[in-house]
């Protein structure tokens, strides 16, 4: 028998840490060589480590929502093969005498909510000290518990499921072996869900409201990992660090309300046109004349950048959290342009999908909570950024025009300003040059 350090690798990004976010193992488990471990979390982006070897799991570094530094043991197998093979697989891990000190780095970029898996190249022909292949997973993990446990070596396959879902269809009474993912080869609580409707009845009905609880008194302890945990430290950095300016302005939508049905009844195969597009296009226009809004401040450093180009923080909510996707250069499309972009920015985003890029690098931005958007809201800073534009509901009120009252579409932008870098004056100019813009939507056209 041997014994195999699997130490956790550099992934590349510069980090000194990584957080777990799901185990797939327990001590005890026969895992395969390749076999999914753990799904570690580094900024947005999660990782997904898989086995370097065949054997069994004898140690494993710490509980959910532990912090994992670079380099160290991540998990420790017990193989069959002989003791000079085991110390080759290690030394390839970072583990042997020539690499005490050195964890191997991650060359391929991670995409950010969506795993990758990582294991080293066979030792044979393959110096002590390269990376490790890297390669994308059809699997989503951002939400910290889909996930999976199975035995290798031998036994049969267990359903793949997270922790929570096997709970759940225990306390249900489901066996998970009856269930077929609906994409994929792991089981999710909306397949779950799917099969108890399929079965019907009165029971089933009963067992799907079932709450995910556990005790007889109701209360589900959620322990908070992953994007839920980096979504809370941010927005608490966001709220500790920067003094929030909030400026609330109503604009009449009626007419560019009436361009947007009218072009969408035009539109042939192009996106159709929500509000959004008119939104940013108005922001960016503004922009330019007010390019405070359009900064990042460092203040560590006390340097505030402003940008020649948008770079524009598109606040999407997914089923793991909050992300922003930017549309880059968005200074450059028209709405037409902008709308495509919305759409596939936000469907890469909810399926995990976004590049690094994509969900990195933004000036400023739009956050809309759509039919849901309320009267007034107080949106918090994407920080660096200094400057984002919350979007309320649409609705139809009498307004007094000229000493006449009409029945206008009217609607609320709640905005946010870093009050160390944007004056006042200078947010309310911003907002009243976004409003000008969209109650004239001509001159979203103009040059």
């Amino acid at each position: 028998m041997a014994r195999v350090n699997f130490r956790l690798p550099d992934i590349g990004e510069g980090i000194a840490e990584a957080e777990i976010v799901t185990w797939y193992i327990q001590v005890g488990d026969m895992v395969e060589e390749d076999q999914p471990v753990a799904d570690m979390m580094t900024d947005k982006a999660t990782v997904e480590m898989a086995a370097p070897v065949t054997g069994r799991v004898i140690e494993i570094a710490g509980a959910v929502g532990d912090q994992i530094a670079i380099g160290s043991t991540l998990v420790v197998f017990e193989t069959d093969g002989e003791a000079g093979a085991a110390e080759a697989t290690a030394s390839a891990l970072g583990d042997g005498p020539e690499a005490a000190d050195a964890t191997p780095p991650v060359n391929a970029a991670v995409t950010p909510a969506q795993p990758t898996t990582v294991r080293p190249e066979p030792v044979e022909g393959r110096a002590a000290n390269a990376a490790p292949e890297t390669r994308a997973s059809t699997s989503l993990s951002t939400n910290g518990g889909e996930g999976a446990s199975s035995n290798g070596a031998g036994g049969a396959r267990k359903a793949l499921a997270s922790p929570a879902v096997r709970q759940r269809a225990k306390d249900l009474g489901v066996d998970l072996a009856d269930i077929k993912p609906a994409a994929g080869d792991r089981i999710r609580h909306a397949d779950l869900d799917a099969f108890l409707k399929y079965q019907g009845g009165a029971t089933a009905s009963a067992a799907a409201r079932a709450p995910m609880a556990s005790g007889d008194d109701g209360i589900e302890e959620i322990k908070v990992v992953g994007l839920r945990r980096r979504i809370a430290e941010n927005m608490a950095e966001a709220k500790r660090r920067i003094p929030h300016f909030a400026y609330v302005e109503e604009l009449d939508v009626t007419a560019v309300e009436a361009l947007r049905q009218a072009m969408n009844a035009e539109r042939g195969e192009r996106p159709k046109l929500t509000m959004l597009p008119f939104l940013m296009r108005a922001m960016v226009k503004a922009a330019a004349a007010f390019p405070m809004v359009n900064a990042r401040y460092d203040d560590e450093a006390n340097v505030v950048s402003r940008y020649g180009a948008v770079h524009l923080g598109m606040a999407t909510q997914t089923d793991a959290g909050l992300s922003v996707p930017v549309i880059r250069d968005a200074q450059t499309r028209d709405v037409w342009a902008l709308a495509a972009e919305i759409v596939r920015l936000a469907d890469a985003t909810r399926r995990g999908k976004a590049t690094r890029e994509e969900l990195s690098g933004s000036t400023i931005t739009l956050t809309s909570l759509g039919a849901l958007g309320g009267i007034v809201s107080t949106p918090v800073i994407n920080r660096p950024e200094v400057a984002i534009v919350g979007v309320n509901r649409m609705v139809e009120r009498p307004v007094v025009i000229e000493g006449r009252i009409e029945v206008r579409k009217m609607m609320n932008l709640s905005s946010s300003f870093d009050h160390r870098v944007v004056d006042g004056m200078d947010a309310a100019k911003f907002i009243q040059a976004v409003r000008r813009l969209i109650e004239v939507p001509a001159l979203l056209f103009a040059d």
